[in-house]
């Protein structure tokens, strides 16, 4: 492949992953703002994981975090966003990412395409300490906004205790003193009416 053509796959690739700011989460920005993006979602978390570094569990390589962080849900454009508690949705999620991961990341140069895929994977299997601080700073970013909207997604979506700790109580593996911020705001919510007591 000469430079001409790398660069034009590398090009191929950004404009592609412009898409992701079209693909809406649930979250809504805080001052009860509109729905955030994936794309902001992941800006907001690469910069936490820099800032929130010292609190990883264990050492970690800060770049790859951040970049785990930034491409994680790049496969959303095809597969679209899967609300944390659609119990329907999860259920495809996996056949839908991967899919989109190849199509997405088959745009790269070869080399290019193996290694963020690697990145991804990695994220995904959640083994190795990056991987385990990039998903804590995954949970953490949606939580810390949900509150600073009074609990408003929570409630729409009428979201219960045990929910949200199922799907927050892996943060511990990745830092347990976020952890303790995490277990500090759920239970602010639910003695304020914001998530539901589990039934």
């Amino acid at each position: 492949m000469n430079m001409d053509e790398r660069l034009e796959k590398q090009l191929a690739f950004a404009l592609e992953i412009d898409k992701e700011k079209n693909i809406l989460r649930q979250t809504h920005l805080s001052g009860h703002g509109r729905r955030e993006n994936d794309a902001e979602h992941a800006w907001h978390m690469a910069i936490m994981a820099y800032l929130l570094r010292e609190y990883s569990n264990e050492e970690v390589d800060i770049g790859k975090v951040m970049l785990m962080c930034l491409i994680h849900d790049i496969v959303e454009i095809d597969a679209g966003d899967t609300y944390a508690y659609d119990a329907k949705g999860l259920t495809t999620q996996k056949a839908r990412e991967d899919a989109a991961k190849e199509r997405i990341f088959s745009l790269l140069p070869e080399d290019q395409k193996k290694e963020l895929i690697g990145l991804f994977d990695e994220f995904e299997e959640f083994q190795t300490a990056e991987s385990k601080f990039a998903h804590a700073m995954d949970n953490l970013q949606p939580l810390m906004l949900n509150n600073s909207n009074g609990g408003g997604d929570w409630r729409e979506h009428q979201v219960n205790a045990d929910q949200v700790y199922g799907r927050q109580s892996k943060t511990s593996l990745g830092s347990k003193k976020l952890y303790e911020v995490t277990d500090q705001i759920i239970r602010e919510n639910i003695k304020q009416g914001n998530i539901r007591e589990s039934d």
